[in-house]
């Protein structure tokens, strides 16, 4: 089985960080959403992966092979972005008749993935939602077995979203369909959809059981990752590296402090996640997520986003602030 994980998107509304970090690589408790994906997936034991990259995926292939190099991993470029149902029929000639395990890069879900792999059908991933209408919609009968999907119904007649895991065992049927809707122009939104070519396959007889996640995480919204940031450190707990400079700091956990930060004078947390090599000085820090190399001094943040390379100095805001800034607010 390989994994496929598709991270070509560009992150708009994670903007102005995605401008210059994929959102892939955007930290999530001490992690990155993309490590915190593959490692889920590597610890079930797959070991062949399939990233589908575009925007900054320079980046993305750099931080595989640099925390990765024990995996077999392939890198598909997909130079215009047609949807995700374009982006998995590039796959085709690496993926060639292996079953797929396929999991969105901004997808970080709590479920028994092992249980996952040991079933002997092909299976979708749903959580009940509130409002249906912005996500494909799986419709399910009383055996758990996927009656009908579609993309973003304005009427849904089901509140079970896929959440963006989809174990595939027939592929070659897969990308039949995706080749079909391409070939003729069979779009939902001006994009060719996956959804769309799952409902091909259903309708010609193919079996998906559903299984349910037990939690789904937000992360394609600044407000909503910042929350799913403080969820995930409360459930995994903080890891502050050996490697640290700290003179009169108190630390409120749970807490994640990169390698090589230097912090003086400072309280942090809780829910602090801080990349490598920042720097933090008579400051004030929680409920924020502080990317490598930033330098804070004379701040007091929360509910923040601070990208990686920046330098802020001043007093209490709170901030979305991209990479490779410099803020005085004094």
């Amino acid at each position: 089985m390989k994994a496929i994980i598709p991270v070509a998107g560009a992150g708009t509304r994670l903007r102005p960080h995605t401008y210059t970090q994929p959102k892939a690589l955007i930290p999530l408790a001490g992690k990155t959403l993309l490590s915190i994906i593959v490692d889920q997936l590597a610890e079930a034991g797959i070991k062949e992966f399939v990233f589908i990259i575009g925007y900054l995926g320079d980046k993305i292939q750099d931080y595989v092979k640099r925390h990765y190099p024990h995996l077999v991993c392939h890198f598909i470029l997909q130079n215009e972005r047609h949807g995700l149902g374009h982006a998995i029929y590039l796959t085709k000639d690496v993926v060639a008749q292996d079953e797929v395990f396929i999991v969105l890069g901004d997808t970080i879900c709590e479920y028994d993935i092992n249980e996952v792999l040991r079933n002997s059908n092909a299976m979708l991933g749903v959580k009940k939602v509130d409002d249906p209408r912005d996500f494909g919609v799986a419709e399910i009968d009383e055996n758990a077995i996927i009656t009908r999907v579609v993309e973003k119904p304005q009427i849904p007649k089901s509140n079970m979203a896929l959440v963006g895991i989809y174990k595939i065992k027939d592929t070659g049927f897969l990308f039949s369909c995706l080749e079909t809707n391409i070939r003729e122009g069979i779009q939902s939104r001006n994009e060719y959809s996956l959804t769309d070519a799952l409902e091909c396959m259903i309708k010609s007889g193919m079996v998906f059981q559903s299984f349910k996640v037990q939690n789904w995480f937000d992360c394609g919204k600044i407000d909503t990752l910042l929350e799913s940031n403080a969820t995930l450190m409360k459930k995994l707990g903080g890891k502050i590296s050996a490697n640290h400079i700290f003179e009169n700091v108190i630390i409120v956990p749970p807490v994640s402090i990169g390698n090589g930060c230097e912090i003086r004078n400072a309280i942090i947390g809780p829910n602090v996640a801080i990349g490598e090599q920042a720097k933090i000085g008579y400051s004030v820090v929680k409920d924020s997520i502080i990317g490598d190399f930033a330098n804070l001094h004379g701040v007091v943040l929360h509910n923040s986003l601070v990208g990686s390379d920046t330098e802020i100095k001043g007093e209490i805001r709170t901030l979305n602030i991209g990479d490779n800034t410099q803020i005085d607010l004094g």
